[in-house]
This record gives structure tokens, sequence and C-alpha cells, in this order.
């Protein structure tokens, strides 16, 4: 994709992400990033789940996180948008497609899932930090000049709105008697 065709705020985000490069922000963005892959959401979810297993809030952010991640690998063969090159990339380009950030669906599911669960009441605590982690994975993946702005705030609005849908289903709703 030319710079042309960008739309100017995605230009914007990225040479904003460019100038903000440090030697160690790059450390830290570059280990950071791995806490929205599906190689350390996944076995957290899955521990979550058999730990709890019978309780139906275990389940609940298992299929949170695969369906968020299925749904945002589904957008990326279909929309098919190429990678930045606006700026070298600190890591390894991913070989699939940008839009829309994996890593902002899977990071965005697993917070809200967690924090949505059924018979959840998650303190603030708890909150500010699954925020904060959604805030540095997709600080992150502009950092690393890999997606562009709208990439993860799309993941992010997606990952959102499966997880509310999925929420609202018969067997996730709480039993008011």
């Amino acid at each position: 994709m030319a710079p042309t065709e960008l739309p100017a705020w995605d230009q914007a985000g990225l040479a904003l992400a460019h100038a903000a490069r440090v030697p160690w922000l790059d450390s830290v963005f570059v280990v950071v990033t791995w806490l929205g892959s599906l190689a350390v959401l996944l076995p957290l979810a899955l521990l979550v789940w058999w730990r709890w297993r019978g309780e139906r809030s275990a389940s609940f952010v298992a299929l949170a996180l695969i369906g968020a991640s299925a749904l945002g690998h589904l957008f990326k063969l279909i929309v098919e948008r190429p990678r930045p090159d606006l700026f070298p990339p600190l890591i390894t380009m991913p070989e699939d497609w940008s839009f829309p950030s994996a890593h902002a669906v899977q990071v965005t599911a697993f917070a809200l899932a967690w924090t949505l669960r059924p018979g959840a009441s998650p303190g603030r605590l708890e909150i500010v930090v699954l925020l904060a982690a959604v805030t540095v994975v997709i600080a992150s993946r502009l950092y690393l000049q890999v997606h562009f702005p709208s990439d993860v705030i799309a993941g992010a609005m997606l990952a959102t709105l499966w997880v509310l849908l999925l929420r609202r289903l018969p067997a996730w709703r709480e039993n008011k008697q």
C-alpha cells in the first residue's frame, strides 16, 4: 500500500511511533508484544479452563479468546491488507495480513472475557492491570511497525463486539431468580 493511499492518521500514528524509538523501549516492546500472542494467551486460557473446569466462567474465557482469534484471522483473509512499510520494523515482519491486528484482537478478547466472565466481580486493580496489558500490546504493535493504527483499533473493536455478543447468549447469562 502506497503511503498516499493511507489515511493521514495511520501515517501520523506510525511516524509518531517511529519517532519515539529508543533502545530501552525497543527491548521492552519486543517482549511485551508477546502478551497478545496466542502462544501466551491460549495456554493461559486453557489453564484457567482446566483449573476451574465445571465453572461456566472458565469456558467463557477460552471460547471468547479462540472465537475472537478465529474471527480476526478470517477478516485478515477477507481484507488482505499488506503490512506497513513506512519505517523499518523492529521484529521480523509477520507473514500474514495486517488488518486487523491479531494481537489486539486476542489480548482484548482475553482481558474483556476475564472481566465479564459469568459470576465475576473484578476489582479495580484487576481491571487496571488488564487495561494496561491491552494498551501496551496495542502500543507495541505500532512501535514495532508491524501494524497500522487502524489495524489495532479494528482488532480491539472486533474482539469487544465478539465478547459482548458471546456474553449475551443464554448459556452465559446470569441466572435471575
